[in-house]
This record gives structure tokens, C-alpha cells and sequence, in this order.
């Protein structure tokens, strides 16, 4: 996270890709949700008490959300502005945190409450309840995304540092079931939600072919450009984050694998075999042009290959851990899960950026930023 945030810019090979397809970025957010998912199992081994667990996640997912606002508002500003405070007419609701807290609140929920419902036997399908549970948020999520009829819409520019602040913009759309940037189900339902003033200013689509010469890199706009490279649009919005809650309970799989298989074997063969099955089909869907992958709108192909990436990561981890005992290697990730959220907050705050730019030799520009800078343009 720390890495794309910071050097997505000037290597979009690594940051958001602009609509369709997956880089290095677009994996950050299904690996947090996946692990919060395969950790839940192991949080909630034992319930004595359902009242007293469910009161544990609520406040867990209420520190989420205040997190995340308090991210969102209160630390937005940049250190270099001499701004304070926060409009409400214009905070943004939605964010990383709150899709996290959204999904483990979910999933969670589900695992106190179905508890009693699962088997132990792997055969049987113990986590069947799950798999009917992803089942009904999948064909949710579809019915939605290729159901809803989006009409033409109009918005006024708010980012005050653009030269198009409060010019008026029309969109046409009149159709359903599209997946391009402006006409699709997700930024409608969000538009009529959450408002068109809560929603991400700058979102990634304003690097695509069609907004800007210097795609996939920031830049101005074409003069010819389409009226919405000039919209905002949520990327951890409503039906997205519906859709999120899939990559979960993928995680919550995989804990229970942990949890009730005790053989590195056993975990294994169920873990690498799932992972290549669901990164295949999520491949296939894409390049068949089925479903698309695609960050954003959280698609199934996209939730479908950050999933079996995810799991294929952690059995890779796994096997040099706790089979060939490499934990030495590892201590500094340690650390960062042990203090995900200090880490989190100096890493959105740009503190850790600026540490590590900070230092220079002879000129300020001889840093270790601009020394990688000058070698990429090599």
C-alpha cells in the first residue's frame, strides 16, 4: 500500500490501472480483505457467548469506520496546506477503512451466527453456509450491475484546483448494463446515495486514452475530452462494496482450512488448489471479455484473481514460515501487522515519504527517489 500510494505516480505500471485491467496496485485492497477474512475464523475459534462477541464486532468495525472518516476528513489535508477543518457538504464518505469495516462486519456477523450451522468435515463442505452466503452476494451484486437502467446526469466541478471549478457537465447515458467509466450501475447507485459531493474527486479513470495524451500517466485533459474524465466517482462505493464482501469470505475459507486441518500437507493441497482455480477463472473471464477486470467496479473476474493471488501469496509465506521456519526474514512485516494502523495513518499523511526522500547527498535532489527516477528514465 505504502509503495503504490507513493510511487504509483511516476511508475503506472505499478498504480491504479485506469479502468479495465489489474496492476500491482489493485491488489492491495482484496489481500486486506482477504486476510481480515481468513482471520476472523481464528478470532472467533471459541464463542462462549454470541451477545459478548457480537458487541466485540461491532466495536471493532465502529473503530474502523472512525478511523476511516478521521483518515477521509480530518488528516486529508496535505502538511504543505495551510487549510483546517472539514466541509460536510464535500467529506467523502466511503474509503479503505470503511470497505473493511463493511466486510468484516459482514462476515463476521456470519460466523457467530452460522457457527452452529458448519461442519468439521472438509468433505461435507463445513463452510456450505458461506458458499450460499457468497452465492446470494454474487447474484446480488450482478443483478445490480447488469440490471439498473442509468440515466443521463448532469454535475457541477468542485476541486478548486481545477481550471473547470464549477463549470456544469452532461452525460448521456439512457442504457443498462454497461461497464464503462460514465453509464455504469455502481457510480449511479453511488450518485444517488451518498450524493455527487461525497464521492473521490480524482478517481483513476482520469488517466485513461480518452481523457489525456499522457495516459496512463496524469496529465491535462484532451480538448475533445469526454464530460466524464471531469466527474468523481467513488472506487470503495455501495454496490463495489457489496460485491468486496466476496473476497472475505474467500479469506474466511482459508482460516477455516487452517483451523480445522492440522497437516502443512492437507492445508496446503486445499489452499494452492483453490488459488489456482479461482486465478484461472478470473483470467478467463477477462480475456474472454466475459466479465472484465476491473478494480473499481469490483467485478467477479477482478475478486476472482486478486483472491487466488492472495492465497497463493499467503501458501508461499506459509511454506517458508512455519514449514522451512525463515521467520527471521519476515520480523519487519511483523512489526507493520502488529501496527497496521500507526503505520496506515504516517504512510496516508506522507510521513513515511517524506523520511525516506528527506535525505539527500550534496544536492536536495540527489535523493533515493530521484536516484530510482533517473534509472526508470534510463
Amino acid at each position: 500500500m505504502i509503495l503504490v500510494d507513493d510511487a504509483g505516480g511516476e511508475w503506472p505500471m505499478i498504480g491504479h490501472a485506469p479502468w479495465h485491467g489489474c496492476n500491482l496496485a489493485d491488489f492491495v485492497m482484496p489481500f486486506f480483505l482477504f486476510i481480515v477474512g481468513m482471520a476472523i475464523p481464528l478470532a472467533l475459534k471459541r464463542i462462549p457467548s454470541k451477545g459478548k462477541a457480537v458487541k466485540k464486532v461491532v466495536f471493532r468495525t465502529l473503530k474502523l469506520l472512525f478511523w476511516g472518516l478521521l483518515v477521509q476528513g480530518g488528516f486529508s489535508h496535505a502538511p504543505d496546506k495551510l487549510t483546517y477543518g472539514v466541509d460536510m457538504q464535500m467529506i467523502r464518505f466511503c474509503g479503505i477503512l470503511q470497505r473493511i469495516a463493511f466486510a468484516y462486519l459482514v462476515v463476521a456477523l456470519a460466523e457467530i451466527f452460522l457457527k452452529d450451522a458448519q461442519s468439521n468435515d472438509i468433505a461435507a463442505g463445513y463452510c456450505s453456509v458461506f458458499r450460499l452466503l457468497g452465492a446470494c452476494i454474487l447474484i446480488l451484486y450482478l443483478a445490480m450491475l447488469y440490471g439498473i437502467y442509468v440515466p443521463d446526469w448532469q454535475f457541477a466541478v468542485h476541486d478548486k484546483e481545477s481550471a473547470d471549478y464549477g463549470r456544469v457537465f452532461t452525460v448521456d447515458c439512457n442504457v443498462r448494463g454497461k461497464l464503462n467509466p460514465p453509464c455504469n450501475a455502481v457510480g449511479y447507485i453511488d450518485r444517488e446515495i451518498l450524493g455527487i459531493n461525497h464521492l473521490y474527486l480524482k478517481p483513476a479513470w482520469r488517466r485513461a486514452k480518452a481523457c489525456t495524451e499522457n495516459s496512463p500517466y496524469e496529465g491535462p485533459f484532451k480538448n475533445d475530452a469526454p464530460s466524464w474524465c471531469h466527474a468523481p466517482f467513488e472506487p470503495e462505493g455501495i454496490l463495489s462494496s457489496i460485491s468486496a464482501v466476496l473476497s472475505t469470505i474467500i479469506g474466511v475459507h482459508f482460516g477455516h482450512v487452517l483451523v480445522h486441518l492440522k497437516g502443512h500437507s492437507e492445508r496446503l493441497k486445499q489452499w494452492i488448489m483453490m488459488g489456482f482455480a479461482l486465478l484461472i477463472l478470473g483470467i478467463v473471464l477477462h480475456f474472454t471479455h466475459a466479465i472484465p477486470l476491473n478494480k473499481q467496479l469490483y467485478t467477479f473476474s477482478y475478486v476472482c484473481v486478486t483472491s487466488g493471488a492472495a492465497a497463493l501469496v499467503f501458501s508461499a509465506i506459509y511454506i517458508l514460515v512455519d514449514i522451512w521456519g525463515l521467520k527471521y526474514m519476515f520480523v519487519p512485516l511483523k512489526w507493520i501487522g502488529m501496527n497496521a494502523m500507526l503505520v496506515y495513518v504516517m504512510a496516508a499523511e506522507g510521513i513515511f515519504a517524506g523520511f525516506i526522500n528527506g535525505w539527500y547527498y550534496e544536492d536536495p535532489h540527489n535523493t533515493l527517489v530521484g536516484f530510482s527516477l533517473e534509472l526508470n528514465r534510463l
